[in-house]
């Protein structure tokens, strides 16, 4: 029928694009975990800010693998997904993956705050000494933040399975074709408290960093230091600046998401995911160009300069 052909074709259009995207940012995430991973067997040992981007590498990696499969049975082979325990264990590894990764890119901007802005408040300088310490732990607490809402999905998504066995439809995006009743209300709490607190984490670090870099410039004006290093503080605004936008884009797609999941064949949907599968690779890319060691290596294994 007309419907059903634009139905699929809906499906196909979102699962390319959805793959081309993919496979971006798996490889991009890749060569970061390959060459943290190299450089950890070389040397022995890793940094702290080494240990974040890994994991982070890691996460977004999975996540990616978890998403497009589940992309890909949700709009090619539906009947294939809305079986039971296949739709829960998809539910809860995606759910798992996305917030290990917007967990850890809070704590990378926190990182990255607190060992690079100059304050003089003893609490910040307190900080600022046991942040090396407080790393794996902070890594730790995003793990079982992230387990706990990926098991809250499972249960989520095996509730109202179990009252609806029969919705196998076609073009079907997250849990669109199951009626969206009290059993989403934890999920949506919470995966809500998720994103808001990360991104929240994220302002803080980002305005914090700003003023300290900002403050930094002004002194060095004031004392006429034109330098490098004035050049460089510049540069780190710029990218801290562009983190924030896309990490509030990133945001403002998490929140449409939850909000279209029940919309069946949405064009709207299909715009949330193009934005949502783009940060990954685009944020780890502009990772992999602030970090000197992974800028290098980049560079070597493609054709830019000679």
């Amino acid at each position: 029928s007309p419907q059903q052909d634009n139905v699929t074709s809906y499906g196909a259009t979102t699962v390319a694009i959805i793959t081309l995207e993919v496979f971006a940012g798996m490889w991009i995430n890749a060569f970061i975990i390959g060459v943290l991973c190299i450089g950890w067997i070389k040397k022995k040992t890793l940094n702290c800010n080494e240990k974040i981007l890994l994991l982070l590498g890691c996460s977004r990696f999975c996540s990616l693998c978890f998403s497009w499969a589940y992309s890909f049975l949700s709009f090619i082979f539906p009947s294939y997904l809305y079986v039971r325990p296949i739709l829960q264990l998809a539910v809860f590894f995606q759910a798992f993956f996305d917030h290990c990764n917007i967990w850890v890119s809070a704590c990378l901007c926190v990182f990255y705050c607190i060992k690079i802005a100059n304050f003089r408040n003893r609490f910040f300088i307190y900080l600022k000494v046991k942040i090396d310490r407080m790393v794996l732990w902070l890594l730790l607490g995003s793990g079982i933040l992230a387990l706990a809402i990926g098991i809250v999905a499972y249960d989520v998504a095996d509730k109202p399975h179990c009252n609806n066995r029969n919705s196998t439809g076609q073009g079907n995006f997250g849990l669109e074709n199951i009626k969206m009743d009290k059993h989403f209300f934890p999920s949506f709490f919470l995966a809500g408290f998720g994103y808001a607190a990360s991104f929240m984490a994220v302002i803080f670090a980002a305005v914090f960093l700003l003023f300290s870099l900002w403050k930094h410039k002004c002194k060095m004006q004031t004392n006429s230091m034109k330098d490098l290093s004035m050049d460089a503080h510049i540069r780190a605004m710029k990218s801290i600046a562009s983190f924030l936008v896309m990490y509030s884009i990133n945001f403002v797609c998490l929140v449409l998401k939850m909000v279209y999941v029940t919309k069946k064949g949405s064009y709207m949907t299909i715009l949330i995911v193009v934005f949502q599968y783009t940060f990954p690779g685009l944020h780890s890319l502009i990772l992999i160009f602030s970090n000197p060691k992974l800028e290098k290596a980049l560079l070597k294994i493609l054709p830019l300069e000679k």
